[in-house]
């Protein structure tokens, strides 16, 4: 049941080729969403082919009738074999909640009776909580000079990054429209197509306006992106993160510095000022509240932190999460 090196090479039944256009086109999914959606279902195509497989069927192949003919065991056993197989509960979860939104769709749209993964529970991984930079560390990775037209990009992405706390994909589908600078804000177009408005900070705001004109002698026509590449095109999630890893290693920070680290940065550090936890929702785009109270955990760990550092009476804690 492993899950092939190249997900894309994967030939799909009908039913799921169907599946992914009604999430492209209805569903108005980001295309990292759809490869998230293509890889999981690939995984439960892969999993009907071993089942084929090992029940000695004649042929492999997954056709529509596979899918369709799928009971609860089958997706129990699917489960146990991934998580044996070193999937954590995290991915299990998310790859089950693919799958149960496929038959949902067939259950909607082409009157399937059953949904086999509706009752189906997945083990639990501890809660890995998420990291992020000190404000020192933040300030620390922002402190420097660019040099060039290339540094001068990484600087504005990176302090706008922070500044707003966005998601990598919205970085990367940005126009110069969606900044005013008059009134130190950022419209950003998030999961769903769903537009908020979120504040810039004043670095922001200057590095965004050292790059523009530069930005100027790079664009090709047609583009409209706000951060491009050498070639003048819209730049490359893989690109800011390349970028961004080896500027905190030339800033003498650790590994773990990835861009979603920034956005983590920007909801920790502004839940500990502020303590509002629906508006750094908000700001973050959050459709619930349970995805931004992860950072109450990062909140309290602060907290404690400098408790045991500076009360006389303070305990050894145990380690958490």
């Amino acid at each position: 049941m492993n899950q092939p090196h190249d997900e894309r090479d994967t030939p799909l039944p009908p039913l799921l080729s169907e599946y992914l256009a009604y999430l492209a086109s209805t569903r108005s999914l980001s295309l990292l969403t759809q490869h998230s959606y293509r890889r999981d279902l690939v995984a439960l195509v892969c999993c009907i082919a071993a089942q084929h497989q090992s029940e000695h069927e004649n042929g492999h192949e997954v056709t529509d009738a596979s899918l369709t003919r799928l009971h609860s065991h089958d997706i129990r056993h699917f489960i146990a074999h991934l998580h044996h197989g070193g999937l954590s509960g995290r991915s299990l979860a998310r790859m089950l909640s693919a799958w149960r939104g496929f038959y949902r769709y067939l259950m909607r749209h082409h009157h399937h009776t059953e949904n086999p993964c509706q009752d189906i529970r997945v083990p639990k991984s501890p809660r890995k909580l998420p990291h992020a930079l000190s404000p020192d560390e933040a300030a620390q990775l922002l402190a420097f000079d660019p040099a060039d037209a290339l540094a001068t990009r990484d600087l504005a992405m990176f302090e706008l990054f922070y500044s707003s706390g966005l998601r990598l994909a919205e970085l990367t589908r940005l126009q110069p429209t969606d900044i005013d600078f008059s009134e130190g804000i950022v419209r950003v177009t998030g999961k769903g197509d769903k537009t908020r408005i979120v504040p810039v900070g004043e670095p922001a705001l200057r590095a965004l306006q050292a790059w523009l004109p530069l930005r100027s002698a790079w664009l090709v026509p047609g583009e409209t992106a706000l951060f491009l590449s050498r070639r003048g095109q819209c730049i490359h999630p893989r690109t800011i993160a390349v970028r961004l890893h080896q500027r905190a290693r030339l800033q003498n920070l650790d590994d773990r510095v990835h861009p979603h680290a920034l956005r983590h940065s920007f909801a920790s550090h502004l839940l500990q000022s502020s303590g509002d936890l629906r508006a750094v929702q908000e700001m973050l785009g959050h459709s619930s509240i349970r995805s931004t109270q992860v950072y109450t955990h990062l909140d309290f760990q602060h907290l404690a932190k400098i408790y045991d550092q500076a009360h006389p009476r303070a305990k050894k804690r145990p380690k958490t999460g």
